[in-house]
């Protein structure tokens, strides 16, 4: 049995085809695969159906999902502990971030946190959100800072995580200034989150709870917020972007609403931490930070 394994097991879990969890895990699909049945073979039972559309768990691969992820987390966290108690554990805050956090709230959130007590070291690794709860399942990163929305339950169980809210943000509907003048709604394309990325879990939620019969069908699709944005700019379509995200644009008149506000969805910004933190010096941040 190898942790990476496990690894891969839930890189396809949350991506559904063989093709984009080997390229998320940087390795070639047919050793992607040969790792999968290795993993198949040591349970001694098929884990995923596999079709031509993609890939679905088996009611055994549900079974162990969660408990995948957890065994993950505790592997990690235990060789982080490991290296606390020997001393080679550094004084650095490490953050997981998305991407869409990355680009304007997180300089502004540590300028913030920064008055008056300067940070001593700070590292920061912007990825989709898949990358970034892998990153605080290794140890990689202490914290995950993140969308977060109600009713979309997050793959990090609250047994072995917390979080807090340390934010609001809304996804708004948006569309370049000149779309509306040339094309009805009905015959907007709609450029979408690819399946790697937290808001993506959060629209695509949405709209199955809101939409009703209006079916959005994706012609474009990217797991950065940022090249979406850049697509409505230049008229190719309709997509929710963040408030924090493009500010400056609804500002300046460059972005312009595509949908009445009821088609808003409210967001929170949260930070997650595991529970049980290796590092003291994180550990002693994050009661500062609750008791602000």
């Amino acid at each position: 049995m190898e942790l990476v394994w496990l690894e891969d097991f839930t890189a396809l879990a949350e991506h559904g085809s063989f093709v984009r969890a080997a390229e998320a895990r940087h390795i070639t699909q047919p050793a992607f695969s040969r790792r999968i049945r290795a993993l198949e073979q040591w349970m001694g039972v098929s884990l995923f159906v596999r079709t031509p559309q993609g890939t679905t768990l088996t009611p055994a691969g549900r079974h162990i999902q969660a408990s995948a992820f957890e065994a993950i987390g505790r592997l990690y966290r235990l060789r982080a502990e490991a290296q606390e108690i020997e001393g080679k554990a550094t004084k650095t805050l490490q953050f997981a971030a998305t991407h869409s956090l990355s680009f304007t709230f997180f300089p502004r959130w540590v300028r913030t946190l920064e008055q008056g007590a300067p940070m001593e070291a700070v590292r920061l690794h912007s990825d989709t959100m898949a990358a970034c709860e892998q990153l605080l399942l290794r140890g990689d990163s202490q914290f995950l800072l993140s969308h977060h929305h109600v009713a979309v339950p997050s793959l990090l169980s609250s047994e072995h995580f917390e979080s807090i809210q340390i934010g609001e943000d809304t996804l708004i509907p948006l569309m370049g200034k000149e779309m509306g003048n040339t094309r009805t709604l009905e015959e907007m394309p709609y450029l979408a989150y690819a399946d790697a990325s937290g808001l993506g879990r959060v629209v695509n939620h949405w709209l199955k709870q809101h939409a009703g019969d209006r079916i959005f069908t994706p012609r474009f699709s990217s797991h950065l917020a940022a090249v979406l944005m850049s697509m409505v700019i230049e008229n190719k379509g309709l997509a929710w972007i963040p408030k924090s995200l493009a500010e400056q644009e609804i500002a300046e008149g460059t972005l312009v609403r595509a949908l009445g506000e009821a088609w808003d969805i409210p967001l929170e910004i949260h930070l997650t931490r595991p529970r049980v933190l290796a590092s003291t010096f994180a550990d002693a941040f994050w009661h500062r930070l609750i008791k602000r």
